[in-house]
This record gives structure tokens, sequence and C-alpha cells, in this order.
């Protein structure tokens, strides 16, 4: 026997998986569930929650990072500019997941949950609306808060901030 030879029982402990969830990388913030999927993912892995009992999408809204890189992301899932986040909740199980979808600025778009969750169809149209993410198979994807012939999304870093005078019903009588 060599000295570099292991001996048994000193074999290097195999590296831990990842744990997955429908296939999605997942994380865990304050005992919160939270699932990264890839954009190419996103809608399978939603179909599973529904599917294994995640009955309630209780909100999905997005986030612009334009200004904030650095968000903790599990190993392996690549920032974007956009997050599209999703909770969903088991009414029977009493459980809650978060999903969290990036997506680049440069290509804004992900599949629409309409089809899986049909009540995220006003969800889905805020965040275009406000931050212009692209909903692919949304039947309606039209504004939804501000005025159709708006140009831009309100909410996006990088959007201009404008002013808008403000007229008090009493600033004439003052004078």
């Amino acid at each position: 026997m060599t000295a570099d030879a292991p001996v048994d029982g000193d074999a290097p402990a195999p590296e831990p998986q990842p744990e997955l969830l429908h296939g999605a990388l997942v994380s865990r913030w304050r005992g919160q569930v939270i699932a990264h999927p890839t954009r190419d993912a996103y809608v399978q892995v939603m179909k599973g929650l529904r599917d294994s009992g995640f009955d309630l999408c209780s909100d999905l809204c997005g986030v612009d990072y334009l200004t904030h890189p650095g968000r903790p992301l599990p190993g392996g899932v690549e920032p974007g500019r956009f997050e599209v986040v999703v909770n969903v909740v088991s009414t029977t199980q009493r459980r809650r997941v978060r999903v969290r979808v990036q997506v680049p600025g440069d290509d804004a778009r992900v599949g629409s949950l309409f089809a899986v969750y049909p009540g995220s169809e006003a969800m889905e149209r805020e965040a275009f609306d406000l931050l212009g993410i692209r909903f692919e198979g949304h039947p309606d994807l039209t504004r939804i808060l501000m005025p159709e012939d708006w140009e831009g999304h309100p909410l996006r870093k990088d959007y201009p901030v404008g002013r808008v005078p403000v007229q008090f019903k009493a600033a004439a009588a003052t004078r």
C-alpha cells in the first residue's frame, strides 16, 4: 500500500446534489422554498407545480434589477436585468412556493401562464404595461394601467423621470 492510496472509509465525500423542484434549482430564504427555472422551462415548471397541488397563483410581478445587479441567486442561475416573480399556494397542503425567472433586458419575454393559471391574466398585463416584459401566448397583452398611447414603460429604472404640473383648486384664489 502506498501513502497516496485511499484507505477504506477515507474516500472523498460526494458533492452534494443541488435540490430541484420539477427540474428547477431551489434555494431557501427564511423558510420559504424558491424555485429558479430557466426561461425556457418556466411554463413547464409551473405546470408541474399546478399538477402537484399548487392550485392558486396568488401573485405575479416583474422586477427591474438594472441598478441592483448583486441580488442573491443560487450557483448556476445567470442573473438577467428583469425577473418575473410568481407566488403559488397549495390550499389543501397549506404550502407556498415562490418562483423567480431571470429575463434578459435585450430580450424581455417569457411564456404566459394564462393556460396554467387563468387568474394570472391581469398580473401579466400589468408587468407588461409597467416594465415591458412580454408574455408569449397571452390572449390580450395590452396596457391595463397606462393610456393606450403612452410611450415606454414607467417602472423601468432607465425610464426618464418627468414632471407633471399640479394645479390646486385654491391656487388661483390666493394670488
